[in-house]
């Protein structure tokens, strides 16, 4: 007969997640990295003893935000390239609602995260609870039904016993290349507390290796045969190549067979920037030399990325009317995207396959070998243009990223999520190691950065992270600079002021709209703030300055960089300049009626657009 252990359903599940490891560099680590929590009624009785007794193999740390503490172990997980991860337990109510964006940000861009808010009483006794919500027509419902759609797995815990195949399942979830992203087991919060024998087994550690699964032969066979036919091959990196540690086989692959590559904003880092095949960014944020490309390509070979938009330009940038796409994933899913010819692998055993089957023989012809090395070149003059300090009374937004990168380290890591500042740092921004460049852009959720970079300092204590952040983003969510420094996490948060929304009020004009409801001069108000964003980072706990230029921005970073704990430096911005050169069409439909000239001419010119876009696909 085997053995029990005698726990409540909170006791075992914390024993359970403690008894989970991984590999990392040749060392047994812990899988999670620790449980973000704030507790209250729903979490504080059941969670927070069971966390108390684990504290010293899986720690809990504190956050003064729901949605921010996900944040951060989303950008805990994708700084471990998936390796690693962290959980997040909150009250039932607004606790665990206001976790459902970050949530949403998992599920986009397939990170894991084991999410656990507490839930209303299984047994029904008590109902209606503090907090609960009441359908009409459904009992079974809570808020945490929320969650559904932006969750891998979503399972409800009503008694203790049902956390043993929940949990079996929320692990192969969180662990498996193609199916990972968010697992919310949400936790009634009686059955927390309530007892039962659980086997022992059930907390017997086990080590989670990634699966690479090998790709079918005939898909393999039908890949490679468009391969060796291509005059101009393009290879796409997204953030698979990453998350499945291939960026060296990738190298390889590229440099035997003279493939140009670009990189989406996920996928940005698999390639040091100087490398001569990486033409840097693809799509409405790419550079002039990856767009080039991309228009004359005869086949391209996507590895690890879903093709957003923003990478395909709305499906108007590979312009070859007779370019086919092969979609190297692990998640089939993704490989067929677009009529894509699918190779369901993973990254590094897909790219192994090819490489070995191509032979030495399949080379890029040096004609396209020799345009993408001028286009290169022609870019990069161009893009230097953008960064360089001018004349102008405040600078741009480029112009700040030209001073970071100058005072930055090759081990950096470069943090930042929605606004105009990643369409900035997709073209400009020279990466030089892997995972240096940590955007979040599938979901592009204003909030991420501050908790972000919280996320990546933790997963990465031996690189520097810097934080870019706008106004808008930093007023939404700037907590967890509290957070960093209660934890002695060091890392620098650059703020730009550009008063207001920049970046949407750029493309409010670019539709054809007027500027509205966007910078804060064109807002309905009594009187304009005057914020000090530094004095309110320095009452989180930062040490802040403002700086008048960007000399004294790069002095400030270099000086940041020997200096423990939050160090946030805020400068002025022109929220009109952006850089012209590189980039894309984007759609965003305009509205067919208006009163106003200017929206009917961009009317027309959407319509145009479109037009070229159907006699191309």
């Amino acid at each position: 007969m085997s053995k029990t252990i005698r726990l409540t359903m909170a006791q075992a599940l914390v024993r359970a997640m403690a008894a989970q490891k991984t590999e990392v560099g040749g060392r047994t680590v812990p899988l999670f990295g620790g449980v973000w929590a704030i507790f209250g009624h729903g979490n504080v009785a059941g969670m927070g003893e069971a966390l108390y007794g684990v504290g010293e193999t899986l720690p809990t740390y504190r956050a003064h935000n729901e949605q921010a503490m996900a944040h951060a172990a989303v950008a805990f997980a994708k700084a471990s390239r998936r390796r690693r991860m962290m959980a997040c337990t909150t009250s039932i109510g607004p606790g665990a609602t206001n976790m459902v964006t970050a949530a949403a940000v998992a599920h986009v861009n397939r990170l894991p995260v084991l999410l656990l808010p507490g839930d209303v009483f299984a047994t029904r006794q008590p109902d209606p609870v503090l907090q609960q919500i009441e359908d009409f027509g459904d009992g079974t419902v809570s808020a945490n039904d929320c969650f559904r759609p932006v969750s891998r797995y979503f399972d409800r815990i009503g008694r203790p016993e049902q956390l043993i195949p929940a949990f079996a399942r929320a692990m192969q979830v969180l662990t498996d290349p193609a199916e990972c992203g968010p697992v919310t087991l949400a936790l009634c919060q009686d059955t927390q507390t309530e007892a039962y024998d659980y086997p022992e087994a059930f907390f017997a550690e086990r080590i989670w290796r990634p699966r690479r699964a090998r790709p079918d032969d005939r898909e393999l066979a039908a890949a490679v045969a468009l391969l060796a036919g291509a005059r101009k091959p393009l290879v796409i990196a997204g953030g698979g190549v990453l998350y499945s540690e291939t960026e060296e086989r990738l190298k390889v692959f590229c440099e035997a067979h003279g493939y140009p590559l670009v990189e989406t904003q996920a996928g940005k880092s698999s390639l040091p920037d100087e490398h001569p095949l990486n033409m840097g960014a693809v799509g409405v944020t790419g550079t002039g030399a990856a767009n080039a490309l991309a228009q004359e390509a005869d086949v391209i070979l996507a590895v690890g990325t879903r093709l957003q938009d923003f990478t395909t330009g709305s499906w108007s940038l590979f312009s070859n009317p007779d370019r086919r796409i092969i979609g190297l994933n692990a998640q089939a899913f993704d490989a067929s995207k677009h009529g894509a010819l699918s190779v369901v692998a993973d990254a590094r055993a897909g790219l192994e396959e090819l490489d070995k089957a191509l032979g030495a023989g399949a080379v890029a012809p040096a004609v396209w070998r020799e345009r993408a090395s001028a286009e290169k070149a022609r870019w990069a003059a161009t893009a230097a243009l953008y960064t360089e300090p001018s004349n102008a009374d405040l600078p741009s937004d480029a112009q700040v990223i030209g001073a970071v990168q100058r005072a930055a380290e090759p081990s950096d890591v470069v943090v930042c999520a929605a606004g105009g500042l990643p369409g900035e740092l997709h073209k400009l921004w020279r990466a030089a190691q892997p995972g240096g460049y940590h955007l979040e852009y599938g979901y592009s959720c204003m909030g991420y950065e501050i908790a972000g970079g919280l996320g990546v300092a933790l997963a990465c204590p031996e690189r520097r992270v810097t934080v870019l952040v706008g106004d808008g983003s930093y007023l939404m969510m700037n907590s967890e600079i509290a957070s960093a420094a209660m934890l002695g996490v060091s890392m620098t948060v650059v703020i730009l002021d550009n008063r207001g929304f920049g970046c949407i009020n750029r493309l409010q004009r670019a539709t054809g709209g007027e500027s509205f409801n966007n910078l804060l001069q064109h807002t309905r108000h009594e009187t304009l703030p005057d914020i000090d964003f530094a004095a309110h980072a320095r009452s989180l706990g930062a040490h802040a300055e403002k700086v008048a230029s960007l000399a004294d921005l790069e002095a400030a970073l270099r000086g940041a960089r020997g200096r423990p704990g939050v160090t946030a430096v805020v400068i002025d911005t022109d929220p009109l300049a952006s850089t012209d050169a590189g980039g894309w069409w984007w759609e965003v439909a305009v509205p067919e009626v208006s009163d106003r000239e200017q929206v009917r001419d961009a009317r027309r010119r959407y319509e145009e657009a479109l037009d070229r876009r159907g006699s191309l696909s």
